[in-house]
């Protein structure tokens, strides 16, 4: 087996592990926007991270509130070439619920590192995702960050 597919199949192996218990209905279709945005940030995406966002959306990070995809595309642009430039997103998802049509959350904990530097207890955080279904597509309508040790 070659060295990126065995790596692809580690990922896989990853993604069963981790995140199994949600690969079906709309819990598992809601918790692909989370991914997603995991993979947007750790490449450095600001466009692909944004797009995830209803048009509406807001993203609550530290003491920032943005609204709208304009606003949280450039301060991802902003971030992804200043302070943030090739950090990871680490996080594992504690509960999802779906608690209207159309309408799930996403809780997970973690946070943002480098590659291959473990979070400590004290940098990790809480995250909510409230995620919406338009048009048959989900896309998220609210994202914030709560430190888990103050």
């Amino acid at each position: 087996m070659t060295t990126s597919a065995s790596t692809l199949v580690d990922q896989a192996k990853h993604w069963a592990d981790r995140y199994s218990g949600y690969t079906t209905g709309d819990e598992g279709a809601a918790l692909t926007v989370p991914l997603r945005a995991r993979v947007a940030w750790d490449e450095g995406d600001a466009d692909a991270f944004a797009d995830l966002f209803t048009d509406d959306g807001s993203m609550l990070i530290a003491d920032d509130q943005l609204r709208g995809r304009d606003q949280i595309r450039a301060y991802a642009a902003e971030q992804f070439a200043g302070d943030l430039a090739g950090t990871v997103l680490v996080e594992e998802p504690t509960e999802i619920r779906t608690v209207a049509e159309g309408v799930t959350v996403a809780i997970t904990t973690g946070g943002v590192t480098r590659p291959g530097v473990e979070l400590t207890d004290g940098e990790k955080v809480r995250a909510s995702y409230v995620l919406v279904r338009r048009d048959g597509v989900w896309k998220l309508l609210s994202h914030q960050t709560s430190p888990i040790q103050g």
